[in-house]
């Protein structure tokens, strides 16, 4: 069982960045596809970044261009860059392993969900 733990949210303002990270434990993390998804309140959780286990990404239109997602598998972890933010990125952001590749909204991920960190764009 893969066990998922995000860090690196906090408070900054539009404009700022962040790096997110998120510590897999298990040996079979480098065989998935990695994404990082988003939930803001009151609404669905959304895919919003994927990574393929050959580094290949995918991301939402609304962050085309501003995050970027990225592994290490011999650490087990993965990334997200987030520039240019603006407040509507303001979410608990969470990793999971994807059933789709492609981001386009809701996706449930294959494995147990870790508590998330928040982040929060707002001056």
């Amino acid at each position: 069982q893969v066990h998922l733990v995000e860090s690196g949210g906090g408070l900054v303002q539009p404009g700022g960045s962040l790096r997110l990270s998120c510590a897999a434990s298990g040996s079979i993390f480098r065989s998935y596809t990695m994404g990082w998804y988003r939930q803001a309140p009151g609404k669905q959780r959304e895919l919003v970044a994927t990574i393929t286990s050959g580094g290949v990404t995918n991301y939402a239109d609304s962050v085309k261009g501003r995050f970027t997602i990225s592994r290490n598998n011999a650490k087990n972890t993965a990334y997200l860059q987030m520039n240019s933010l603006k407040p509507e990125d303001t979410a608990v952001y969470y990793c999971n392993a994807p059933v789709t590749i492609v981001p386009t909204g809701y996706d449930p991920g294959k494995l147990p969900w870790g508590q998330g960190t928040q982040v929060t764009i707002s001056s």
